[in-house]
């Protein structure tokens, strides 16, 4: 559960870089957000693995 905590904050720091990027065309804020949705991905991924072992396990 704590991973997924980890999804919900990641995704609410990137709201302010979406809207400048979105909103104001600022190209460095498209950058981090780019950054953060690779993390988020790879964030996923590991949520997805761990959930994925668990349901093996029983």
């Amino acid at each position: 559960m704590e991973k997924f905590t980890e999804v919900k904050n990641l995704i609410a720091s990137l709201e302010g870089d979406a809207d400048k990027f979105y909103n104001k065309g600022n190209s460095a804020a498209g950058t981090r957000v780019r950054k953060g949705m690779q993390d988020l991905k790879n964030l996923a991924q590991a949520i997805r693995l761990e959930v994925q072992n668990s349901k093996n396990a029983k």
